[in-house]
C-alpha cells in the first residue's frame, strides 16, 4: 500500500435489499444516488471506502416481473441478472462523482480458508490503492449452499463484519430499514425505545433481535447484531442505523449519535 493511503481510515458501509429496493422491487434511485454522493463525501474526508450491497436477486426479480423464486437455479439465475443491472446503477452513480468500482463477489471460502483469505486481502488492498470502490456481494451465482440455506451471510450482514475484520476497519456502517436496536419489536410496539450504544453483546442484547425472511431480504436484527459482535471481537465499533437518510453516515464519523452505537470492550 502506498504511504498515503495507508494514512487512510478504511470505512465499511452495508445496505441490504429493503434500503435500495422500493416494496415493488425496483431499484430505489433516489437513495443511491444520495448514497453515492455521501459516500463521494466522505472520501474527499480521508476515508477508503468498501460497500456491501445486497438487491440482486430483488432487482433480478423486479426485472424479470417475477414473484418470489422457490427452486435454487431460479434464485441464482435471477443473482445473475440482478448483479449486472445493480453494478450498472453504481458504476453510473459513483462515475458521476468522479470515483471508479470494482465488483467483488464472495463466498464463506474466501473469508475463512487461509490462502484464499490472503488472495482476498491482497485484491482489496491493490482495489483500494488503485482509489478504486470496492463493491461487495455474496457470490449468490454459485455459492449454492449459502443460497439455499437463505444466504450464509444473512442478507451480507456477516459478510460485511467479515470484510470489515479482514480490512481492520475503522468502523462498520450497516444501514437498515429500522432506525436501530429497540427494547422491543417496534413494528410491534409504538412504545419501543432505541437503544443508543451497546457495549458488550449479551444474552439480553440477542434476545431483543428477531430474524426477518420477507420478500425483499434476507436476514434482519439478529445476524446484523452477531455482525456487530464479529466486529466488536476484532475491536472495531460497528452501527445499525436507518438507511433511509444516507447523509447520516457523515454524522456518524463526527461522532454524532444515530441509530445504534456498539462499541468493543476495554
Amino acid at each position: 500500500m502506498t504511504k498515503q493511503n495507508a494514512q487512510k481510515k478504511i470505512l465499511v458501509v452495508k445496505v441490504g435489499t429493503a434500503t435500495i429496493t422500493h416494496a415493488s422491487g425496483q431499484p430505489n434511485l433516489d437513495l443511491l444516488e444520495r448514497l453515492a454522493r455521501t459516500l463521494h463525501d466522505v472520501k474527499h474526508n480521508g476515508y477508503r471506502v468498501v460497500l456491501v450491497s445486497s438487491g440482486a436477486i430483488g432487482i433480478g426479480r423486479s426485472f424479470m416481473d417475477m414473484g418470489k423464486p422457490k427452486d435454487l437455479p431460479m434464485k441464482q439465475a435471477l443473482a445473475a441478472i440482478g448483479q449486472v443491472r445493480l453494478m450498472s446503477l453504481y458504476n453510473k452513480l459513483f462515475g458521476e462523482y468522479g470515483h471508479k468500482v470494482a465488483q467483488v463477489l464472495l463466498t464463506k471460502d474466501e473469508l475463512t480458508e487461509n490462502g484464499r483469505r490472503e488472495n482476498a486481502l491482497n485484491t482489496f488492498k491493490t482495489l483500494l490503492d488503485m482509489d478504486v470502490i470496492p463493491i461487495v456481494n455474496e457470490n449468490d451465482t454459485v455459492a449454492t449452499d449459502e443460497i439455499e440455506m437463505g444466504g450464509t451471510f444473512g442478507d451480507n450482514d456477516a459478510l460485511s463484519a467479515m470484510v470489515a475484520v479482514l480490512l481492520d476497519a475503522e468502523m462498520l456502517v450497516m444501514l437498515s430499514d429500522v432506525d436501530g436496536l429497540f427494547d422491543q419489536n417496534p413494528k410491534e410496539n409504538v412504545a419501543a425505545r432505541l437503544i443508543p450504544e451497546v457495549c458488550g453483546i449479551d444474552d439480553r442484547i440477542r434476545s431483543l433481535s428477531q430474524d426477518t425472511d420477507n420478500d425483499r431480504g434476507r436476514g434482519g436484527m439478529r445476524t446484523k447484531v452477531e455482525a456487530a459482535c464479529l466486529c466488536n471481537d476484532a475491536g472495531i465499533p460497528a452501527v445499525i442505523t436507518n438507511g433511509s437518510e444516507p447523509r447520516s453516515i457523515q454524522s456518524i464519523l463526527e461522532g454524532e449519535r444515530i441509530g445504534t452505537l456498539f462499541i468493543p470492550e476495554a
